[in-house]
């Protein structure tokens, strides 16, 4: 018997606030253990919460920039469990009125991930294990969360991935989070049942918790599923349980049986009032939502001309697209602008996290003027890649890296004229290209590069020299 992949995503991604979802400490990455904390996030008794409207607005965000629609009035909610990072053996979360529901994500092959909910939510402390004790760091507590829960319409690993990057994109331009896998600001719990292939029943699900990288993630659900289907073709029946990823192993292990929400013993938080979002607030959030990736990938490629891989790459990074669009802004042309930022810049950078940031030395309006003498014929590609690398490097300005000489160029009448010489110089080059060696080309653009000094447009010179054959 054949079966399926049925998998759901809960991903936990934390706001980017100043402070954290009840109280006025921060939410900084980092710091000494336990000074990022006070007695309302550490529970004490007699410290009451205060809800961050900011947490409100961002979830709000996320969800409309996600199709979600909104609850207007809604409330928080005590879920209740004990464990050590919890120092108040309950968790501030949403239970039955989440404050927004039903949207979607779109894959590239076209299907809706559908979204069941996003709810608001504080984060948990961390515990450290080192030396045989288990240390408890309260920084993290408190800190903003929201869980977006999908329905479980994924029927690949891949596909999980990509849902997942493409959540992390969404959330990273509306700016609610910088969803760095890494730092633990973005993670995922990975719902995962097998069924027959064709059959409308779901599994039995387990629950892979706290994912924080994208190959992890897919080499579990992978395993998982091997596993799952493993115990069916035997006989057996998949326990419903949850489990944790040994990345050293590949495998996956029980850590707990899988609770359900009656084990939470959810009820309304009674310390916080109930949260009510104007329609205006709503319309007004919606407003400032920017243009989202996949509308950009839309208008790069369809109204710029730009191609998918080049416009793929470019709209993995807000900060890189509206310095792009800034240097077209100043006159720049896309061809030049893309590619030398694909090749150029990119290659700089190095990281993603250097091309996430983009803290580049050269304003939008210098990059413009360099584009424009590329555009203007005035200096070659490499001539541009070399110059763009100075200035990148160096913080310089085009006019201090490049001379009047520079951008003099060749005329094209010296340029055919070099062009000629080329061809006379090579003559057993010219006839293997003649017959059919296209490489055998290589040689005379040899020769005009040295003639040149390095500046000749090779692109030009090819269409010059193959002209020149066909007349003669």
């Amino acid at each position: 018997m054949k079966y399926e992949l049925v998998c759901g995503l809960e991903t936990h991604i934390e706001l980017s606030t100043a402070s954290k979802i009840f109280c006025s400490c921060t939410t900084a990455f980092g710091g000494k253990p336990n000074t990022h904390c006070c007695p309302v996030c550490t529970g004490q008794p007699g410290a009451l919460p205060v809800l961050n409207k900011k947490v409100v607005e961002y979830a709000v965000r996320a969800g409309l920039a996600t199709h979600c629609k909104v609850n207007n009035v809604t409330h928080l909610d005590r879920k209740n469990y004990c464990y050590p990072d919890l120092p108040k053996a309950y968790q501030i979360s949403q239970f039955d009125k989440p404050i927004v529901y039903g949207g979607y994500v779109r894959l590239e092959n076209g299907r809706k991930i559908g979204l069941t909910r996003i709810h608001i939510e504080e984060d948990a402390g961390k515990l450290v294990h080192e030396g045989g004790f288990t240390l408890v760091d309260y920084n993290r507590g408190g800190v903003p969360l929201i869980e977006i829960v999908s329905e479980p319409d994924l029927r690949s690993a891949a596909e999980a991935r990509e849902f997942v990057e493409k959540l992390q994109l969404i959330m990273r331009y509306i700016g609610v989070s910088d969803c760095k896998m890494q730092e633990g600001s973005m993670r995922c719990d990975v719902n995962v049942s097998v069924r027959p292939v064709g059959s409308d029943v779901l599994g039995t699900r387990t629950e892979i918790k706290n994912m924080n990288s994208l190959n992890f993630m897919e080499r579990a659900i992978k395993y998982e599923f091997l596993r799952q289907t493993e115990i069916l073709e035997e006989g057996g029946e998949v326990e419903q349980a949850t489990l944790r990823f040994d990345e050293h192993t590949g495998e996956t292990f029980v850590m707990r049986n899988k609770e359900d929400s009656q084990d939470y013993r959810y009820f309304p938080e009674p310390d916080i009032l109930t949260v009510v979002i104007p329609e205006e607030k709503v319309e007004k959030i919606k407003s400032e939502i920017p243009e989202l990736p996949f509308d950009k990938f839309e208008r790069y490629t369809k109204e710029l001309g730009m191609s998918d891989r080049n416009a793929k790459l470019l709209i993995k990074y807000k900060a890189v697209c509206d310095w792009f669009e800034k240097t077209l802004s100043f006159g720049a042309g896309v061809k030049h602008t893309v590619n030398l930022i694909v090749g150029t810049v990119f290659s700089f950078l190095g990281t993603e996290e250097n091309k996430e940031n983009f803290a580049v030395a050269v304003p939008p309006s210098e990059m413009a003027r360099l584009v424009k003498y590329l555009d203007e014929g005035k200096i070659n590609v490499t001539s541009a890649q070399q110059t763009l690398t100075a200035m990148l490097r160096t913080g310089q300005s085009v006019d201090d890296l490049l001379s009047e000489a520079d951008l003099a160029g060749t005329s094209d009448v010296e340029f055919e004229e070099i062009c000629r010489r080329a061809i006379e110089a090579n003559p057993q080059a010219v006839a293997d290209f003649l017959n059919g060696k296209e490489k055998a080309i290589f040689a005379l653009f040899g020769f005009i590069k040295r003639a040149t000094g390095g500046k000749a447009d090779i692109t030009k010179a090819e269409k010059i020299i193959i002209d020149m054959l066909k007349r003669s």
